[in-house]
């Protein structure tokens, strides 16, 4: 039996699973070999080592990462924007501004990214929140909060009470596939379901319900890939 491999999959416990399983954390990029309570290590080792094969195909089938760095290119709400990152040691704070297809950034740090990111989540939140509340018109329902958070499995998310909440990546996505996330959790205003009438709602609320949702079934997970680290050396099978 072969030594687990870090850069390849870390071991997590888990009160509630009932079974072994391999779950691939898309922006780290590294599996999470969940392990049952009462599992035993050398048994969890036996399973990973079996789908060793599996895990590094996925891995090397990923797109590649896109850092947020000098030159990067972001599709900002369907447009392609360059990052133009110009380091001026004398500033004493960091500026950003969007002129046309490009995002001037205009700082005194070696490494940008954090303010960058902090940029794409803003806007996310004003973009969305503005598409939601112009759906939100023609339901007569009215939204409590607007949020985006960092996500790594659901798009959207609809409280009870109200709030929508969002995967700021979603801002890299093509319009139409954004404004499906949005109708899709706008109509969960109305139906806290996923039922006949909740889909007939959503299909309404939607500039675009078959291209949206074709686009984020097939190519969603790729919006995982914006705003991570330089891409890890995918590893190698002894």
């Amino acid at each position: 039996m072969s030594q687990p491999s870090p850069p390849l999959y870390r071991i997590r416990r888990s009160r509630r699973a009932k079974r072994l399983a391999l779950r691939l954390d898309p922006i780290e990029r590294v599996f999470n070999l969940v392990v049952p309570d009462r599992c035993c290590l050398p048994a969890a080792y036996d399973f990973a080592d079996q789908y060793e094969g599996w895990m590094l195909t996925r891995l090397q089938t990923l797109p590649p990462a896109v850092p947020f760095i000098d030159g990067a290119i972001l599709p900002l709400n369907g447009t392609n924007v360059t990052l133009d990152i110009i380091r001026e040691t004398s500033r004493k704070n960091t500026q950003l501004s969007l002129q046309g297809s490009r995002l001037i950034v205009r700082t005194n740090q070696a490494d940008a990214s954090v303010r960058v990111a902090r940029w794409c989540k803003t806007y996310a939140l004003n973009t969305l929140k503005q598409k939601s509340e112009e759906k939100t018109l023609s339901i007569g329902k009215t939204i409590k909060k607007v949020s985006v958070r960092e996500t790594k499995s659901r798009w959207g998310s609809c409280a009870a009470d109200g709030a929508l909440s969002y995967s700021w990546r979603l801002i890299f996505a093509p319009p139409e596939a954004l404004d499906y996330v949005v109708a899709h959790e706008v109509a969960h205003l109305v139906h806290l379901n996923h039922s006949k009438a909740f889909w007939t709602l959503c299909r309404t609320l939607s500039h675009d319900f078959t291209t949206g949702q074709n686009w984020m079934r097939t190519h969603g997970s790729e919006l995982m890939r914006y705003g991570i680290a330089a891409e890890r050396p995918t590893p190698l099978a002894e």
